[in-house]
């Protein structure tokens, strides 16, 4: 996919697409979504809480083994996030992929793009259909084919995988109980692999089916993920129950999460091991949960 461009390989220059007036300066780095419906804020906060920066995971991972800085590069513009937020409102996916491929032909690092580009524009479009400019399915659909371009450049970091360990560890992935939204926790796992752990469960797996999993094979990890929205009601006797069950009677529970974000604390208070702020951290603290002595 990489070395497509749009026309002499440049970005274009922002046209006005209707988005005058939207804060373009916030940086997807921080947890915070835009002040947006109940209908489309958890979806919103999978793709810049979840999904951008569990990408972040593969392309910085790669970096570190081929000894590179972490430098960020130039930044897009608040232009550069407006075009983008226009074109998937109004062009397919392919067309916003094309686009993301000529600023990386133009010097842009892939992590700035994630954290400056597409976290922003989802913002944007939120605060589009919360002001009125613009309808409920179009901007359902244009996030969609914002998560399409992720999906899009999921393959390249599949391609950096790390060299495989010596001692392979094992991760058992799971929504938490009620958790509806799946893709952050599909990402999750693609990271994991490229860590080199084998990964078991993901989103599609039934969360009555956990317990037996545990029971039936070793796990030096189980990751659960509580999504956008924080139903911490019954959460730390599942937990509970999970540990009472496993095979491996030290097995480390990890939860992940906006809410963890915004408030660590909790992770122990519902009984869990650890918690991360993104799937980078996510396997590091894995790796040094699975080798604490037991």
């Amino acid at each position: 996919m990489l070395g497509l461009t749009q026309e002499g390989g440049q970005v274009p220059p922002a046209r006005d697409r209707g988005l005058e007036g939207i804060d373009t300066h916030a940086s997807s780095s921080t947890p915070q979504t835009a002040a947006v419906g109940p209908e489309l804020a958890p979806l919103i906060r999978t793709i810049e809480s979840e999904i951008i920066p569990r990408l972040l995971l593969a392309h910085k991972g790669a970096a570190e083994a081929r000894g590179e800085h972490d430098a960020r590069g130039e930044i897009p513009s608040p232009e550069h996030v407006l075009e983008f937020a226009g074109l998937v409102l109004t062009q397919d996916a392919s067309a916003a992929a094309r686009y993301m491929e000529a600023m990386v032909d133009q010097g842009f690092l892939l992590e700035t793009l994630y954290l400056e580009l597409l976290a922003p524009a989802a913002r944007h479009l939120g605060a589009l259909w919360e002001q009125d400019l613009c309808d409920f399915v179009d901007v359902t659909v244009a996030l969609g084919r914002v998560q399409h371009v992720i999906r899009e450049f999921s393959p390249v970091f599949r391609d950096n995988a790390l060299a495989p360990k010596a001692k392979v560890r094992r991760i058992l992935l799971t929504p938490a109980p009620g958790e509806q939204h799946s893709m952050g926790l599909m990402m999750v796992k693609e990271f994991f692999l490229r860590g080199g752990w084998e990964v078991v469960g993901g989103p599609g797996v039934p969360v009555g089916e956990v317990g037996a999993q545990l029971a039936e094979q070793w796990f030096d990890c189980v990751g659960v993920s509580a999504g956008g929205d924080c139903r911490l009601e019954g959460l730390a006797t599942w937990i509970a129950s999970l540990r009472a069950v496993s095979r491996n009677r030290s097995v480390s529970i990890m939860l992940g999460g906006p809410c963890f974000i915004a408030h660590p604390e909790l992770a122990a208070l519902l009984g869990a091991d650890a918690t991360a702020a993104d799937a980078r951290t996510a396997v590091r603290q894995a790796e040094i949960l699975a080798a604490r002595p037991h």
